[in-house]
């Protein structure tokens, strides 16, 4: 980037940054916002559900600086508890929580060897504010939240900062797409739920993440941001 003729730097520059479930919920938002912060960013479309996945995507990104980890999984909505079988509550840990755990623990050496990293998760803010008919949901994001909070205290030795943007009231096609945001009930439901009264723009969410992948978040260490507009604090 130019200002006046003179070269300005990016708040990623040089930045190696590997991306997971790219395609889906806040991927492609942040691959195209780090790349114009100055990121390198490599992108990872998988489904992690394969144990080995994890350690395969780390090792072909090579270095890497800053992992985002964005998981997402759909059909995990409106059961009540009683119609809640033990394969969707599994889905919910084999897509979300399993391979954050796998991510962390492939990625964590390389990172502890250079005393320097940066791990940041999309998470949900839905376990700060219960909400019916989202047990597998909230029960798996929860315990992102709680991993998050666990591993950051431990990784903050060698340097290493994670944390988790606790969302929710996101734009994206994932969980809100146009269909649903055109329906006068769930405008009517925005507007009473959210203090903002909308829903956020990705790049909104993104430019958050800039910020704990960038070096101005050092001192940010196990934390879930909540990130909904006043929903859920």
């Amino acid at each position: 980037m130019l200002a006046d003729g003179i070269p300005t730097k990016t708040r990623l520059d040089g930045k190696r940054v590997l991306v997971t479930q790219a395609n889906d919920f806040m991927g492609p938002a942040t691959v195209e916002h780090f790349r114009r912060e100055g990121a390198d960013v490599t992108s990872n479309d998988q489904i992690l559900t394969d144990p080995a996945a994890a350690l395969s995507i780390v090792a072909d990104a090579g270095t890497i600086d800053v992992l985002v980890i964005n998981l997402a999984s759909d059909n995990l909505y409106g059961k009540t508890v009683d119609q809640l079988d033990d394969a969707s509550f599994e889905t919910a840990f084999e897509v979300m929580v399993y391979p954050l755990h796998r991510l962390v623990r492939a990625v964590a050496p390389q990172m502890q060897a250079r005393k320097s990293g940066k791990i940041v998760v999309y998470g949900s803010a839905v376990p700060l504010r219960p909400m019916a008919r989202l047990a597998a949901y909230s029960a798996a994001r929860g315990a992102q939240i709680s991993y998050v909070k666990s591993v950051g205290v431990e990784l903050a030795r060698d340097n290493i900062q994670c944390n988790l943007i606790a969302q929710n009231w996101v734009e994206n096609p994932a969980y809100y797409p146009e269909d649903m945001q055109e329906n006068p009930k769930f405008q009517a439901n925005l507007a009473r739920e959210v203090p903002l009264g909308r829903l956020a723009r990705p790049e909104e969410d993104t430019a958050l993440a800039v910020f704990l992948a960038s070096d101005e978040s050092d001192f940010f260490v196990g934390q879930a941001i909540p990130f909904s507009g006043g929903w859920a604090s």
